[in-house]
């Protein structure tokens, strides 16, 4: 027999109680929820507030110019703010800042070492490798970034090269000997003293700094250039090179806007990154190109 009273009429089942939120059913499901959370949490925070650099920051100022997308067509510079870190070079802040706060910001690297001569830069006014030339280094607070001087401008530091590697195809930059028998081809010896006297012309790394510092090539666009020129010396000097090359590539340069356009500035030799005398160089071969065209009667 039920000890159960019956239930009258007037009484109301009693209202569940709602199911509170299921626990994680580990611990380590807790952790996870805890962990995503707090993330999720620090990631509003960072996007609230500007970040506190304090007194290790630089203020990179980079110039931008984008000729395909509305609104940036007009040349401007942008201001980053970048953490500095001993060591830091101007390719590394313009890399943070590419990868931190604007991702189309453009420019060209490579090596990373001054080999490859891609990254070269206008910085505070001076032209300069990216990837060479140190923070720490330069002088005042702010670093100043813009494209190559005398350089049709692609998208904000990326210049158009093609003039200038023109430029140099026309002094034709290879060696060559004179011709020799089918199946006598023969070994080309170098004496050690013509290697050291060629030896710093073949430095060049093709960055376009030197054509770019030139105040006769930025007002007349068919000048051979420093760079072109002393890849013209680097074989015309090369006792390996054959006589009918030389005098081929001697009247290469000796044209209206070959080696006689130098005005001597010197500008060239001051920011080659490489350190090449290449204003010595175009002397020289004026020097060369006089003695090729004396005839004593």
């Amino acid at each position: 027999m039920s000890t159960q009273p019956d239930q009258t009429d007037d009484e109301t089942e009693s209202t569940p109680e709602p199911d509170a939120e299921p626990e994680p059913e580990s611990p380590g499901e807790r952790r996870r929820a805890e962990k995503a959370a707090r993330a999720e949490a620090a990631e509003e925070e960072a996007a609230d507030a500007e970040p506190d650099l304090g007194d290790d920051a630089i203020t990179l100022k980079v110039f931008r110019y984008d000729p395909e997308v509305e609104g940036k067509t007009e040349p401007r510079f942008d201001t980053f703010r970048i953490p500095f870190t001993k060591g830091m070079t101007v390719l590394d802040a313009l890399i943070e800042a590419r990868d931190t706060y604007d991702s189309s910001l453009t420019f060209r690297h490579s090596c990373r070492q001054a080999v490859c001569g891609s990254d070269a830069l206008f910085i505070n006014g001076r032209q300069r490798l990216g990837c060479q030339t140190q923070i720490a280094d330069l002088d005042g607070d702010v670093v100043r970034v813009e494209p190559l001087p005398h350089q049709d401008v692609v998208k904000d530091l990326v210049v158009d090269m093609e003039h200038f590697y023109d430029q140099m195809e026309a002094v034709e930059p290879y060696f060559q000997t004179d011709e020799t028998p089918d199946g006598e081809l023969e070994e080309q010896f170098q004496t050690p003293e013509n290697r050291e006297e060629i030896k710093m012309s073949t430095r060049c790394i093709w960055c376009g700094a030197c054509m770019s510092s030139c105040n006769i090539a930025a007002d007349e666009n068919e000048y051979l250039g420093p760079a072109a020129i002393n890849k013209a010396y680097r074989f015309a000097m090369d006792e390996r090179e054959g006589e009918n090359m030389k005098e081929h590539r001697m009247e290469l340069i000796e044209q209206e806007n070959g080696v006689w356009r130098c005005q001597t500035q010197f500008s060239c030799t001051n920011v080659c990154p490489k350190d090449i005398p290449l204003t010595e160089h175009i002397q020289e071969l004026k020097r060369e190109a006089v003695k090729s065209n004396l005839k004593f009667w």
